[in-house]
């Protein structure tokens, strides 16, 4: 039981903040220029965490949510709003 409500608590924390970064990057890119391939990357990923979570008992929840957490950041950093706006710094 504790295994199948721990899954679950991963699973609602990877769709939140899978929907988070959608929505962040709707608003700051332009139109027709949404990183499709960025969020396949992120569901990907959050799908991953997922199962080894469900495979493995001996994977913490924290770890699981701040490992994912993690990757979503990393993945956030390569898209075209962020490289627009450290080009913009830069110069």
């Amino acid at each position: 039981m504790k295994k199948t409500l721990q899954t679950a608590i991963i699973a609602a924390f990877v769709v939140l903040i899978t929907a988070s970064f959608s929505f962040a990057e709707y608003v700051a890119s332009e139109a027709g220029n949404f990183p499709y391939f960025q969020l396949g990357c992120v569901i990907m990923g959050g799908l991953i965490i997922t199962s080894l979570k469900h495979k493995y008992e001996k994977i913490y929840l924290s770890e699981a949510i701040s490992s994912f957490a993690l990757y979503t950041v990393l993945i956030a950093l390569f898209t075209s709003p962020v490289i627009d706006a450290i080009k913009t710094l830069m110069s």
